[in-house]
């Protein structure tokens, strides 16, 4: 069978024979991207080898939805930004680093991380166990925090999740409902739907709904009230078990920026007798940085601070004689 043309020109490649001229098209007689039976993937797709035979590396982020632009800015703060960027590019080299970014659905990142198509993806942990993947989850990124949770309209007498007993629950997830269900003791029947499952009990297809929630605005604007949490659920980043160091690596690295963005560098002045005073004030610091200053008497006091402690630091600090306060972004952090 010859390589099909896939959406959007270009040979494609089936992964489910071993490659040659006859199906890879390109010419490129490399390994098949993944496990037999997967399907087409445009050859031009292929992530290629680096100037003079180095790894090249390709991460799978979600092509659009909440997680495509904290996941392209997360790549971009790590200093992996397209070297041709454009809104309608589905797969980019970066700048400065052998690392080719391909844009995908969300629910697809497991399977390809799992299958080899990828090195390492970016998707919602509640994808990956809903999907049952065999993968390993090597960060959690810090954004696109949600919860699968159950609700009912807001007139049922339904008040607890132990109430969904031998009732019908509509869900776009229904592997990881029926799991999480099962650990609470429920038994339920579930009854499997795609997109806006928040109408399903207007339309008497279930009793309840299992979805994500983030805000809770959707719930209330369609007259449903939560029941409760299941799971909570964040963008991580994933690679295979056993899989290319490069993807550790770049974990590593993913790591640096995701510690900076939770905290804050702190830098003042003090007279030396409030110091220990001030340096009591300065959470996540045992030791703070501590600069005499030309004038007798003063001291900068330098720390690494939560970001989110900020707030409620800033006039603690001034009471205890802090001046010349400063709060700066820190760009990486490293162990």
């Amino acid at each position: 069978m010859g390589g099909r043309e896939a959406p959007g020109g270009g040979a494609s490649v089936h992964r489910g024979r071993p490659p040659g001229p006859s199906i890879d098209r390109d010419g490129d007689t490399r390994r098949p991207l993944a496990a037999p039976g997967r399907g087409w993937l445009p050859a031009g797709d292929r992530p290629a080898e680096a100037a003079g035979g180095a790894e090249r590396l390709t991460i799978a982020i979600p092509a659009r939805g909440r997680l495509r632009e904290p996941s392209a800015s997360l790549l971009a703060d790590a200093g992996f930004g397209p070297e041709q960027p454009g809104e309608r590019a589905l797969a980019f080299p970066c700048r400065n680093a052998p690392v080719d970014v391909l844009l995908v659905r969300a629910a697809d990142v497991p399977e390809y991380v799992q299958d080899g198509v990828v090195d390492c993806g970016i998707t919602g942990a509640d994808l990956v166990l809903e999907r049952g993947a065999k993968v390993d989850e090597l960060l959690r990124l810090g954004f696109g925090s949600c919860t699968l949770e159950a609700a009912v309209p807001e007139e049922a007498s339904i008040c607890t999740l132990a109430d969904l007993a031998g009732l019908r629950v509509a869900t776009v997830y229904p592997r990881l409902a029926r799991q999480l269900l099962h650990e609470g003791g429920l038994e339920c029947e579930l009854v499997q739907v795609s997109g806006a499952v928040e109408v399903a009990p207007r339309l008497g297809l279930a009793d309840a709904i299992v979805d994500l929630v983030s805000s809770g605005n959707t719930l209330r604007t369609n007259g449903l009230r939560s029941l409760g949490a299941l799971f909570a659920s964040e963008a991580v980043l994933l690679g295979r078990p056993g899989g290319a160091a490069g993807a550790r690596r770049l974990a590593g690295i993913l790591r640096s920026v995701v510690d900076a963005r939770s905290a804050r560098y702190l830098m003042l002045n003090a007279p030396e007798s409030a110091l220990e005073a001030i340096a009591e004030l300065v959470p996540g610091s045992r030791a703070p940085s501590v600069i005499p200053l030309a004038e007798p008497g003063m001291l900068a006091l330098h720390a690494l601070v939560p970001a989110a402690d900020v707030w409620r630091l800033l006039p603690r600090l001034e009471a205890a004689g802090a001046s010349s306060i400063l709060i700066v972004p820190v760009e990486r952090m490293l162990a």
